[in-house]
Order: structure tokens, then C-alpha cells, then sequence
């Protein structure tokens, strides 16, 4: 008989599966759309988001966040809707050229960029295409955005992250805990001999639990400690 896969255990959805957005930092977007200038305050982790996120006041004093692109720092002063072509430069793609590196792109002038955020991610101007861009994305397929999109120049920062190893499962499972994705759990009778006290086919059976000794060391009391009953039920 079979399992469920894990998409099925995780099923539609309930308060055990959902993401805790009370922890996350707040909404990246782009909020003026003239040309302005605007200064980093500080650049902050997000739980909600694998990149760090730079929270930036424009000159009218209004506060937002973005997806911070790698080699910006506190203090900096970037330009929004401008013609220089810089790390952290808001522009449109109208006005970016040919083989720049994108991050934190729209998909439709005035979302507030929703495309190429993840940690390490970028895009690549490619070409114009009468009024459209084509744009290559982080999958490497190419689509056509309008040219009135904004993005930020340069990839998204925390590029290590992806591929610093995890080296051991428990500290997985926490990062996925953190974001409350499931991590599937191991049964110790499933495993080998070696490697779990219930372990191996030869004295143990998936199903059927093993009971610890109720004077067993710690390193013993695994699994189904103590049952609070025995045999079968009495009427």
C-alpha cells in the first residue's frame, strides 16, 4: 500500500501549513514612478524572503522595501527612474541596455516588481522588440515585458546562500520549520540497523512498534517510550 506524497499530506491548506507572515518584514514594491532619488536606511532579513531586503526613503520622505542587489550598502543614495546605468538604479527597461543584469522585475508596469527576487536571482536584457523588451528570466526562457516595467540593476544579494550546503538534515529541517514548509520524518524502523535503535529487517517490522525497557539508558528511550496500557482492553 502506498504513502502520500507530501503535497497530498500538506492537502489544501491548514493553520499548521501557513506561512507565519506576521513575522515577515513587509511588502517589497516600488511606490513613486518619477524621477527621484532616494537613500538606504538599512538593509534587513526578512523571513518571508531567501534575499536581504534594503528599506529605502525616497525624497518625499515615503518608505518602502526592495530586494537588496548585491553591492549596495547602508547610506547609499540610488536613483529612481534616472538614466544612470549603477547597482541599485531603479529604471525602466526602456532605458536599460542590452545585456545588463536585472533583478526585482515587473511583470506589469506598476506591480511593484514581482519577477527575479529570490536570493542570487537575475535576469538579462536581451533585446528590443518594437515597443517590448525581451528579457531573459533565471529559467532561462525568454519573455517580452513592457518597456514601461521598472527594475533594479544588478542581482539580487545572499548569491552563497543557494549553494552553501546544509551538511546535516536537522539543520534543513529547521530552515524549512522557520518558513513552515513540510519536512518529511523518517520512521526508525525504516532505517538500517546502524543508524536507529529500531533499525534493520532482521528483529523489526514497519508497523510494529518496539517498546523501550522502562529502565533503558537515555540513549535507548527512543520511539513508543512507556504505553499507558497493555493487552487487549477490559469491558
Amino acid at each position: 500500500m502506498g504513502k502520500n506524497l507530501i503535497s497530498q499530506k500538506r492537502g489544501k491548506g491548514s493553520p499548521r501549513y501557513l506561512a507565519p507572515s506576521f513575522r515577515y518584514a513587509g511588502k517589497c514594491e516600488y511606490i513613486e514612478r518619477e524621477p527621484t532619488s532616494c537613500a538606504i536606511t538599512e538593509i534587513i532579513h526578512s523571513q518571508g524572503h531567501s534575499a536581504p531586503l534594503a528599506r529605502i526613503r525616497y525624497a518625499s520622505g515615503k518608505e518602502t522595501l526592495i530586494v537588496a542587489p548585491d553591492g549596495i550598502r547602508k547610506g547609499e543614495i540610488i536613483l529612481v527612474n534616472g538614466d544612470e546605468l549603477k547597482i541599485g538604479n531603479i529604471m525602466m527597461l526602456d532605458k536599460i541596455p542590452a545585456g545588463t543584469v536585472i533583478c526585482n522585475l515587473e511583470s506589469v508596469p506598476g506591480d511593484g516588481g514581482k519577477l527575479v527576487k529570490a536570493a542570487g536571482a537575475y535576469a538579462k536584457v536581451l533585446s528590443r522588440i518594437g515597443n517590448k523588451i525581451l528579457v531573459q528570466l533565471p529559467s532561462k526562457s525568454e519573455k517580452l515585458f513592457d518597456s514601461k516595467c521598472f527594475a533594479t540593476i544588478g542581482s539580487a544579494a545572499a548569491s552563497g546562500k543557494v549553494t552553501k550546503p546544509f551538511l546535516k538534515a536537522g539543520i534543513r529541517y529547521f530552515v524549512k520549520r522557520a518558513r513552515n514548509k513540510r519536512y518529511p520524518r523518517i520512521h526508525g524502523v525504516s532505517m538500517n540497523a546502524v543508524q536507529h535503535p529500531f533499525g534493520g529487517s532482521s528483529s523489526h517490522h514497519k508497523g510494529i512498534p518496539t517498546i523501550a525497557p522502562r529502565n533503558a539508558p537515555p540513549g535507548r528511550k527512543v520511539g513508543k517510550i512507556r504505553p499507558r496500557r497493555t493487552g487487549s482492553r477490559k469491558k
